[in-house]
């Protein structure tokens, strides 16, 4: 997490994708259309790491529902009861982590998705049920 959103951010983060997951060769990463997005260096990223770009509509903020979805829960269900306004950035981020790595993906209700799993219990069943077969 950076204080800015350059293009950089956005190269590193394909980076540590693949030093998490391995392949990414025909998965979907989804944006809107900000100039970090759309430059040279990061489509040259995508492209080297087999990734398909999609890229939200001129003026369709619906295209990224999903991730502003995430971002009003996060805000809700955590930033907005506490005073960020008076912590340190890294404190701010030390919250965002925990809530994010530890509550969300982990212990919170999902109910977008069957089940209503967290998104790594959905994961871990989605994996075991492809190894099984």
């Amino acid at each position: 997490m950076r204080d800015n959103m350059k293009k950089e951010l956005c190269i590193d983060t394909v980076k540590q994708l693949r030093e998490k997951y391995g392949r990414l060769e025909g998965s979907v990463l989804h944006s809107d259309r900000g100039c970090q997005y759309t430059s040279y260096a990061f489509r040259r990223e995508l492209v080297t790491n087999g990734l398909i770009q999609s890229l939200s509509g001129t003026a369709h903020c619906y295209d990224n529902a999903r991730m502003e979805s995430f971002f009003a829960t996060l805000k809700k269900e955590k930033l907005y009861q506490i005073p960020i306004y008076r912590m340190k950035r890294e404190e701010v981020k030390t919250v965002i982590f925990r809530y994010i790595f530890t509550y969300y993906n982990t212990q919170r209700i999902n109910s977008f998705n069957e089940g209503g799993l967290p998104p790594v219990a959905l994961r871990t069943s989605k994996q075991l049920t492809h190894h099984a077969a």
